[in-house]
């Protein structure tokens, strides 16, 4: 992955998660305008007092702050100042090379050994079956669906499929799932970078004389007038439910979910086209799509057209997508001061042809997501509509918000319809504050010409919204449910990133990435006034059991619990520090 870490997309998205509370009846009934939600007075948790999980912060925090105190004005570091990115957080899962087995023995004691001289992984089967950590279960997901588990010994789910220091095959399995497989990858599903290609872009001998044409030819017409161009395969846009990009927490495995409960349209997480020109392993597995995912699209952010342009053609070639969209919404600094992201919204000469070489190198249809503006109170996502359209855009996204406001007040709908009548015949779809089938509804009562929505922290909340749009209906899910949803991921999380140790521990962290959006989630069993709205939050509150009352927690220590529940106990020295300090209070 490039040095800009893209975690901090969540940042954005988290910013007012916390807000300090008065837990009093009547207080709350005052304040139900102002973000509060209304909540039934018995499940109400009356002066709840905070107390800092002390284990769950960083180390500069705990040094200013006095565990045993609730947070107050009077302090040195108060629980408003913890608010924020959290930079001291550490990688949760460190893999040593000496107490894991070479994965070219995983398969059993008959499998040749390692070629290569200087490999540090361990090398003895018989003594890493001595020292391996007891299995989380008994039953493995990768197996019982594929018929063999690629982790082989490694497996912390191994007992259904280890016998006598081999990987046994379930032939039977297997072969059908083959098929399918098989089935899929002459269906254009499964087209993947070659190890080849991947050499030629290291190397930088990849042949990107296709795209160096169209951004020379386009770039020297200085009228650069309307691009006609209507070979590429046509999706029909109208009413879809579009599953947002969403970095990091929208990786493959919470799509696939998302797709189940309904979502039409997914895409990927923001790729960075320079890291992806370098061929960074990390970024071209951000391109990766699921076969369930019947409309899909890449979404790319770079800042110049030679880099853009070679960047679609590569994609063009050696992945499979039904569109790709152009980033013109990321507020990050790094992104923003690079000129890319919402800074090409302030380059409409350059973003020109960055959009008309892309859409000359393309033969699916190119999209652009955009922010109102840059700066507060001043839109121009207007002024530049003209300009989409001339450039051969299919799909037009406003998020109603400029990037000086991030996601603070509500998104300006009156705004993204404005767009949509200019834009016209090209669909618009509007993104921003979507929380249930009501606000869908309304919205596309209220706007007509806006064609779609796009739905990010409403999905991440509660991904079963895209059912609720469906079936036009409150969905009162109870805790076990959610935690099948949680379960399912989990499930999803290690057929993608394997189920040995480092796997398991790589979808812990999704999915503990994924809960601190998750516990933000009200049952509609307990509240006053139906449906919660995406800027309320809740005061203390219990759930209607256990389980609903842990998953209403917004403390990481919780989290991690449910992640146990699971995936089985933490591995030692584990610590997941959330972005945001704040969730350290309890």
């Amino acid at each position: 992955m490039s040095s800009i870490n893209k975690d901090l997309c969540l940042n954005e998205l988290n910013e007012q998660t916390n807000t300090t509370v008065d837990t009093n009846i009547t207080s709350i009934v005052k304040e139900e305008n102002k973000g509060i939600a209304c909540i039934k007075k018995e499940y109400i948790i009356e002066r709840h007092i905070p107390k800092l999980a002390i284990n769950y912060i960083s180390e500069s925090d705990k040094n200013q702050l006095n565990e045993d105190e609730p947070p107050s004005k009077k302090q040195k570091c108060t629980k408003s100042v913890l608010k924020g990115q959290n930079k001291s957080r550490n990688c949760t899962y460190y893999q040593v090379p000496q107490e894991n087995l070479c994965s070219n023995l995983v398969d059993g004691l008959e499998t040749g050994s390692c070629t290569f001289e200087k490999c540090k992984f361990l090398h003895n089967v018989t003594e890493y079956l001595e020292k391996k950590p007891d299995d989380i279960d008994q039953t493995c997901y990768v197996y019982s669906l594929k018929g063999r588990c690629p982790r082989g010994l490694t497996c912390r789910y191994g007992s259904s499929h280890i016998e006598n220091g081999k990987n046994i095959v379930d032939q039977t399995i297997y072969e059908t799932w083959n098929k399918c497989r098989n089935e899929t990858n002459n269906q254009n599903r499964g087209k993947t970078l070659s190890k080849e290609n991947m050499l030629k872009l290291r190397k930088k001998l990849y042949n990107f004389t296709k795209s160096e044409d169209a951004v020379k030819k386009i770039d020297k017409d200085k009228d650069l007038g309307p691009l006609i161009e209507e070979s590429y395969k046509k999706i029909n846009w109208e009413n879809k439910l579009y599953l947002a990009p969403l970095t990091t927490v929208g990786n493959l495995p919470f799509r696939r979910v998302c797709k189940e409960l309904g979502a039409d349209i997914t895409c990927s997480e923001m790729v960075l086209s320079s890291s992806l020109l370098q061929g960074h392993n990390q970024e071209w597995a951000l391109t990766k799509r699921h076969e369930t995912e019947d409309i899909f699209g890449i979404q790319i952010c770079g800042n110049n057209p030679y880099m853009l342009a070679k960047s679609a053609q590569v994609l063009q070639e050696n992945v499979s997508m039904d569109f790709l969209d152009l980033n013109l919404g990321c507020p990050l600094d790094q992104i923003y001061k690079q000129g890319a992201g919402s800074g090409l919204l302030l380059r409409s000469k350059k973003l020109e042809v960055c959009l008309k070489s892309m859409r000359t190198v393309l033969d699916v249809p190119l999209t652009v997501k955009s922010r109102s503006g840059v700066n507060k109170d001043q839109n121009i996502a207007h002024d530049l509509i003209p300009m989409f359209k001339d450039s051969g855009v299919s799909l037009i996204t406003v998020h109603g918000r400029s990037r000086d406001q991030r996601y603070t007040k509500m998104a300006d709908w009156n705004y993204v319809n404005e767009c949509a009548k200019l834009a016209s015949p090209v669909p618009v779809f509007s993104s921003g504050d979507i929380m249930s089938y009501e606000d869908y509804i309304n919205t596309k009562q209220q706007f007509p010409d806006i064609t779609g929505a796009m739905i990010g922290r409403g999905a991440l909340i509660k991904p079963w919204i895209f059912t609720e749009i469906k079936e036009n209906r409150h969905w009162d899910i109870s805790s076990s449910e959610r935690l099948g949803i949680l379960r399912k991921f989990v499930n999803y999380g290690l057929e993608h990133w394997g189920s040995d140790t480092r796997g398991v521990e790589t979808t812990r962290r999704f999915l503990l990435e994924w809960l601190s959006f998750c516990y933000r989630y009200i049952p509609v069993g307990i509240l006053e006034r139906v449906p919660q709205k995406v800027n309320e939050r809740p005061p203390n509150y219990k759930g209607r059991d256990d389980l609903e009352t842990l998953m209403a927690s917004g403390n990481c220590a919780d989290w991690i619990e449910i992640s146990e529940m699971l995936l089985g106990p933490v591995p030692n020295g584990f610590q997941f520090l959330p972005k945001h300090k704040a969730n350290s209070w309890k």
